[in-house]
């Protein structure tokens, strides 16, 4: 008899799926309702009104509307034609916004999507960290890695060509 593996939170949904969701827009790491929706597996517009009839449980650090000028920048960045028909701009959830919308969903899906976007976030954060360190690193260097540079690139530099004139010279007489 087959024994079937069963399933973990991280294979509903790959990591790197979730960081391409994920966008910085004042400042902080959020994800848009249209992009969790189809994560979830619901429509927008539901995901909408389950939070506009819980939104005591929704204050402005989990989750805000995006302005127009921010929404256009959103649109021209991932270039989604199909958000064209939007009547209104999207809201933005935080890291703790998106813990929050499982309670508001309620369903198994929503539990398990969250704990794939959570980790998700904690990932990134885990990246951006690494890369705060060795950007530090590497300024405190900087100059000699710039010396570095400007030395491996010279010698990859190609030798400068002896010009020699092409075409017909008349003689001197």
């Amino acid at each position: 008899m087959p024994t079937t593996k069963p399933t973990t939170s991280t294979e509903i949904i790959p990591a790197e799926r979730i960081a391409a969701s994920i966008y910085l827009i004042r400042g902080q790491k959020v994800m848009i309702d249209s992009d969790l929706a189809t994560l979830y597996n619901v429509t927008t517009g539901n995901l909408n009104l389950a939070v506009r009839r819980n939104l005591k449980r929704f204050p402005s650090d989990f989750m805000f509307q995006l302005s127009q000028e921010e929404f256009a920048n959103l649109k021209l960045q991932i270039a989604r034609s199909s958000w064209g028909g939007r009547r209104h701009p999207p809201y933005a959830f935080t890291e703790h916004g998106v813990a929050m919308l499982s309670s508001v969903l309620g369903s198994e899906r929503a539990v398990e999507v969250n704990i794939s976007i959570i980790r998700a976030f904690v990932e990134l954060r885990n990246v951006l960290a690494t890369n705060a360190e060795l950007s530090q690193m590497v300024a405190k260097h900087d100059r000699q890695i710039t010396i570095l540079f400007d030395s491996v690139q010279k010698l990859l530099a190609p030798a400068p060509a002896k010009k020699t004139r092409i075409g017909f010279a008349a003689p001197k007489s």
